[in-house]
């Protein structure tokens, strides 16, 4: 991995990015002694990902996942991050928590996320209504507009939750948010994603591919 400056966060790039590697960075966090909590991305770039993690032979039932956001919709729901995520570790003992409002959150062994082409993370978006119950780590985003391949509010961490981790690895696929985030990490946008890596104070795993 290479190192990248930065005031408040090392940054490393993966020497590679595909499937596999995301894959096992994160079964190095999930063998690690003691219990393990990890916030995952919702979407369907981590579905590969979480295919073959729940193939591997791991110490799930040390494992919790939570999601970092998720649209406000039935499980069942083909959009429903929370049903995928579940479906996708049915068959490990990995427990899956339940995103929601005013819930007391761990200090995370692994933040994961993904970016947007527009910078959002989470459901973090650059334009946006968020309600929050005073600080709560929990806040409920409408994106402004509302993407058309999924118009739906959204339940999502806050900035300060997202960076209450021991780590944060960035998956990002393409050229064109490549040069979003060069520019976050250089300071030159203030996009959530610049927001992330300004504010937090772990290492940042970035994991970065063409497509």
């Amino acid at each position: 991995m290479s190192e990248a400056k930065n005031m408040t966060a090392p940054i490393s790039w993966a020497a590679r990015a595909d499937a596999g590697a995301v894959a096992d960075h994160v079964a190095q966090i999930v063998s690690r002694p003691g219990n393990q909590w990890l916030a995952v991305p919702g979407g369907n770039t981590p579905l590969p990902i979480f295919d073959i993690l729940s193939r591997r032979s791991l110490p799930w039932g040390t494992v919790s996942l939570m999601l970092t956001d998720d649209r406000i919709v039935p499980d069942r729901h083909p959009a429903s991050n929370q049903g995928k995520l579940e479906a996708a570790f049915d068959a490990t003992p990995a427990h899956i928590a339940r995103l929601e409002t005013g819930m007391v959150l761990p200090v995370f062994d692994l933040v994961w996320l993904g970016m947007g082409a527009d910078g959002h993370i989470a459901s973090l978006f650059p334009n946006m209504n968020a309600v929050a119950a005073g600080d709560a780590a929990v806040v409920h985003t409408v994106p402004v507009p509302l993407p058309p391949e999924a118009p739906f509010e959204r339940l999502s961490l806050n900035l300060a939750a997202l960076t209450q981790a021991k780590e944060i690895m960035l998956v990002v696929r393409g050229c064109d948010k490549k040069k979003i985030l060069d520019e976050a990490i250089a300071g030159e946008n203030d996009l959530p994603v610049a927001r992330l890596i300004k504010a937090a104070s772990c290492p940042i795993t970035i994991f970065w591919s063409r497509s």
